[in-house]
């Protein structure tokens, strides 16, 4: 009898991460999933000032204060979504779950050492390091809410949508270097843009069209058939919308 494949993912959980998580577990029979711990805020806002500074930083931060107040008002889109698909957005009974500080914290190498995975699939956690990314010996995937590279980083479907690039409005499924979204791409899913979806339903909307694409690609590197493709759109790395263009944009185009 086959071996079961050992599938451990990295995340940082929340509804999308496990709408995919689940899609795996109940394909493959079951995963481990590695559950890190929030990030201080304090500390997120300085590495994103010293990348972009503070004035965008700040403009970002308002944006996600909006966000959090306003989830209420997509709870029926969420519900509708997870009703038309058939999405579980909590973790599925047959799934192992070990928290763990960080995805590069020490607790989560001796995890990775432990249970010598085949596949280490991430979906919504830290960038791994140069130091965690050398002690993985098997593929490691990532899954992105978003078109790579044109729509690297965050709210790659908000971006699209606001950028008027519906063509590019989907998710990735890529292997994982040092880079932002930067590795091979693997799969993408390219998807219709729904008019009620806001920055708030935009992920779990995408999510609920590309499980595919990520059970393809585990099944690509368990099988070692990994077939990384090319893309000739250009690479732009993208961060939440600063509050003047989020409200801009919503005035505006009406898109949210």
């Amino acid at each position: 009898m086959a071996k079961p494949p050992r599938i451990l993912v990295i995340t940082a959980g929340g509804p999308y991460p496990w709408i995919i998580i689940n899609a795996l577990s109940a394909h493959f029979g079951g995963v481990e999933v590695a559950l890190e711990q929030p990030e201080s805020k304090a500390l997120f806002l300085k590495r994103r000032a010293r990348k972009i500074g503070w004035w965008q930083t700040g403009g970002q931060f308002l944006t996600m204060t909006v966000s959090r107040f306003g989830k209420r008002f997509v709870r029926a889109r969420e519900a509708e979504l997870i009703s038309a698909h058939k999405l579980e957005t909590k973790p599925s009974k047959d799934v192992k779950l070990t928290e763990i500080s960080s995805a590069n914290g020490e607790d989560c190498l001796a995890l990775i050492a432990e249970t010598k995975p085949d596949v280490v699939f991430l979906a919504s956690c830290r960038m791994l390091g140069r130091k965690t990314l050398a002690a993985i010996t098997c593929p490691v995937l990532n899954y992105h809410s978003g078109i790579n590279p044109k729509y690297r980083g965050l709210a790659g479907g908000w971006w699209a949508r606001a950028s008027g690039d519906d063509a590019n409005y989907g998710t990735t499924v890529h292997l994982v270097d040092a880079g932002v979204d930067t590795g091979d791409i693997l799969y993408q899913a390219f998807l219709k843009p729904d008019q009620r979806d806001t920055l708030l339903s935009d992920a779990m909307a995408m999510a609920a069209g590309s499980r595919e694409i990520a059970v393809q690609a585990v099944e690509d590197a368990l099988g070692g058939k990994l077939a990384p493709r090319n893309s000739e759109l250009p690479s732009v790395q993208r961060f939440h919308p600063p509050i003047w263009t989020y409200l801009w944009t919503g005035l505006t185009k009406r898109i949210w």
